[in-house]
């Protein structure tokens, strides 16, 4: 009876280990990688790069990452009171709104013109906090620049720093903690990714000058059997063969 009862647990226990292995391996071919970087939209990765250089405080990462807590990079977002990739609001955008891809219209749905127009406004934005308390370093200004275009630059200013609105500090901590520090990885890599293809691209367009081959045994032993003739210069005269004999000097002509 009891040797019984025992197989009955132990069976039991094999059949439950099962039950929660496949459980784990569901969670995990159900669930997005969490170690997996996030990547910029190969359509849009121009306009940002540009973008990054509308002054010192900006790059690649940030923008990005500013971008993907604002839309997901989708270009159709509408928030209700903001639209876009970069979701302006709109008497934000008839301020600062412009035409980013020449066609003559400032459009908030064109990220070409979205996204160049949230790179100046952020720069002008890191002008208005730097004075704040806080916003004299860089990850201070940042923050209070990122959190004065969520809530408003005079939300910032009122506060004398970050508001004390959840919905902005979660944005500011959303992209401060979670997605710059994967953007800066993601763009690492992708920098890397980068030279190594320009450096095999150069190879293959100038490759090295390749050098003679040696010569096979036939050939060199032919060229040791016959080697070219030396020229002998004029006024060297050959020596007699006779052993012994005095070459005499050669005739001066005289002048």
């Amino acid at each position: 009876m009891l040797s019984r009862t025992t197989g009955l647990v132990a069976a039991f226990l094999a059949g439950l280990a099962l039950v929660v292995a496949a459980v784990l391996v569901v969670r995990q071919l159900t669930e997005p990688s969490k170690s997996a970087l996030p990547v910029i939209p190969e359509a849009r990765r121009p306009v940002v790069e540009v973008a990054a250089h509308v002054c010192s405080a900006l790059s690649v990462p940030l923008l990005a990452a500013q971008i993907d807590a604002e839309s997901g990079w989708r270009a159709d977002a509408d928030s209700g009171q903001a639209q876009g990739i970069s979701q302006f609001a709109p008497e934000t955008w008839r301020e600062w709104g412009r035409d980013g891809d020449g066609d003559g219209k400032a459009d908030v749905w064109e990220p070409r013109d979205a996204i160049p127009t949230q790179a100046r406004y952020m720069c002008h934005l890191y002008t208005v906090v730097e004075k704040v308390p806080g916003g004299s370093t860089r990850r201070g200004s940042t923050r209070l620049a990122l959190a004065a275009y969520n809530a408003g630059p005079s939300a910032v200013v009122r506060a004398g720093g970050m508001p004390r609105m959840s919905e902005t500090r979660g944005y500011v901590d959303k992209i401060m903690n979670d997605l710059l520090p994967k953007y800066r990885k993601a763009e690492k890599k992708y920098q890397g990714s980068e030279a190594k293809h320009r450096s095999k691209k150069s190879r293959a367009a100038f490759p090295s000058p390749s050098l003679p081959s040696p010569a096979s045994g036939a050939e060199a032993s032919s060229a040791s059997a016959s080697p070219l003739p030396v020229p002998v210069p004029s006024t060297v005269r050959p020596l007699s063969t006779a052993p012994g004999t005095l070459v005499p000097p050669p005739t001066r002509r005289r002048r």
